[in-house]
């Protein structure tokens, strides 16, 4: 059993006994809930229902908070182990299926198919992109690209509900198959979603200098530049409207 397997089995292990003590727990209790819950004034059921449905709610918003909490922890962590080994800050990324559909569709027959938690970490330096998830101790790499396989660096959006995000696009030709990667970065901060304006643009940029370079570098073709990217404000969008 390698270092990983055993490291998923000791979770295994503490999930389950923390369960089990949960129960117990609730197990013991009974007969003092059971009291408490006697020694409660009568209400009537139409005037208990509202007050059922709000605790359920509030603990379901809790439950989600914590959460939230746990997973951007966990992904900061990892990054902060990641940034220890690359030249740039790594970014938090967002899984969607279109690509986790897109990275399988580079992998060899026999490997086995990627698996990205909702939120990942990808990362660049001198050799490439690379997608990493697990935990901050034992960072797993579920995939690269070196930059001779990076065909074109592209920034576009994509309709994901109700809202449109931004997404760079990697077309990466890998086993000759020629794939568009699309990559969403998270925004950092509790109740924000996908990275925009700015702060996404500048990453587009480092990414398309870091490829040139490094393509360069190995004296193979450099794709022609493009024009720069326009950023817009807020300020900039509604001094327009008006």
């Amino acid at each position: 059993m390698n270092a990983d397997a055993r490291h998923r089995t000791s979770l295994t292990v503490l999930v389950a006994i923390a369960a089990v003590l949960v129960v117990a727990a609730l197990v013991a209790a009974s007969p003092t809930v059971g009291r408490l819950l006697s020694e409660l004034p009568p209400v009537a059921t139409p005037d208990r229902l509202p007050l059922v449905v709000g605790a359920a709610a509030a603990i379901t918003a809790v439950v989600c908070a914590i959460v939230a909490l746990a997973r951007a922890a966990r992904s900061r962590a990892r990054s902060t182990a990641l940034a220890q080994s690359f030249g740039t800050a790594p970014a938090c990324g967002i899984r969607t299926s279109s690509l986790v559909a897109r990275m399988n569709e580079l992998r060899l027959d026999d490997a086995a198919a990627v698996r990205l938690s909702r939120r990942y970490t990808v990362a660049v330096d001198d050799l490439g992109v690379a997608f990493w998830d697990g935990g901050h101790r034992r960072p797993r790499k579920v995939d690269a690209y070196p930059w001779r396989e990076v065909r074109n660096i592209r920034a576009d959006s994509v309709v994901m509900g109700s809202t449109v995000v931004s997404v760079l696009v990697l077309r990466v030709r890998r086993h000759k198959n020629s794939v568009e990667v699309p990559v969403v970065f998270a925004a950092p901060g509790l109740g924000r979603y996908a990275l925009s304006d700015a702060a996404f643009f500048a990453i587009v940029r480092d990414w398309k200098a870091r490829h040139r370079t490094a393509l360069a570098a190995e004296g193979l073709e450099v794709p022609p530049l493009t024009a720069p990217i326009p950023v817009i404000s807020a300020e900039m969008l509604a001094a327009h409207r008006g």
